[in-house]
């Protein structure tokens, strides 16, 4: 899978691609029994479900064909990094989630790919064309009319779902920088393993035990986290962050259909907007040359 001699990641943009998608698909699920959970839990708690329930079940796949030696790295300070910003940015992702209609917090949250060239290009030095700018301050265009400033519809819950995908850029280009030496496993591992820890750390201030069928939806949210980071894992390490990023906007479409579908939830002219100006950028920074 890695080309571990040279230190060289694999480019292959039509399988990462793919895999962004599928995990896409189950990131739209998960927002959607987040949202549900969040009614009757606060966000620390469903946030801290999410990472121990994806824990426990990535264990029998650690102890069944894997060695415990299988998770030896000399990444730990990457992963470290990939972790706390991917749990800052869930932390902010929830609370938005808990505030706004599920496809316009999808779609803010998701804003990671405006912000990962510019990281991509100050950590890892990969190249940000003339294109990948123009299709930047596109979407941030896209962005600014999402967040209706000035109207009566602005919510202030809005710059909590930006700030979501500002700090997951950071996430998303550190798997980037380990793809030539950790496998997809080993970086959700530690992912979950470290985001579990650290939102255990409020639980003895925030603790609500759930009510019995929360249990279900509370499992239900871990197992498509825990599918969602392995299939994005894998598509990180198989191309270059800047190319297959935009294809995570294909979670929004998914989230509107479930949004309307569970909550009668219907997107506004200027979310529309906006969401059309992001897709026209998304589509820019994909294209060569």
């Amino acid at each position: 899978m890695f080309n571990e001699m040279s230190g060289k990641a694999p480019n292959r943009p039509i399988a990462g691609a793919l895999n962004i998608i599928a995990a896409s698909i189950m990131f739209a699920f998960m927002g959607a029994l987040i949202k549900k959970a969040s009614g009757s839990l606060n966000s620390g708690m469903v946030v801290f479900f999410r990472n121990s329930i994806a824990l426990v079940l990535m264990l029998p796949a650690l102890f069944r064909g894997r060695s415990v030696g299988s998770l030896k790295t000399g990444e730990l300070g990457l992963h470290m990094v990939r972790s706390l910003s991917g749990l800052a940015a869930m932390y902010f992702y929830f609370y938005t989630l808990t505030k706004l209609p599920l496809a316009e917090a999808v779609l803010l949250s998701y804003t990671s790919p405006l912000f990962i060239p510019f990281v991509a290009y100050l950590w890892l030095n990969e190249n940000v064309s003339k294109r990948l700018i123009a299709a930047m301050l596109i979407g941030f265009g896209g962005v600014v009319l999402i967040m209706k400033p000035g109207t009566g519809m602005f919510q202030p819950a809005a710059f909590f779902g930006l700030a979501a995908g500002a700090v997951a850029s950071i996430s998303m280009v550190s798997i980037r920088r380990m793809a030539a030496t950790e496998p997809p496993f080993r970086i959700v591992f530690y992912y979950t393993l470290i985001a579990t820890f650290a939102s255990a750390l409020p639980l003895p201030w925030t603790w609500i035990t759930p009510d019995p069928e929360l249990w279900l939806v509370l499992l239900g949210l871990g197992v498509f986290a825990c599918l969602g980071q392995l299939f994005v894992t894998r598509g990180y390490t198989l191309a270059p962050s800047a190319q297959i990023g935009p294809f995570t906007y294909s979670t929004v479409l998914f989230a509107a259909i479930l949004g309307f579908f569970f909550w009668n939830e219907k997107l506004d002219f200027f979310t529309l907007g906006g969401g059309g100006l992001i897709l026209i950028a998304g589509i820019l920074a994909a294209r060569k040359g």
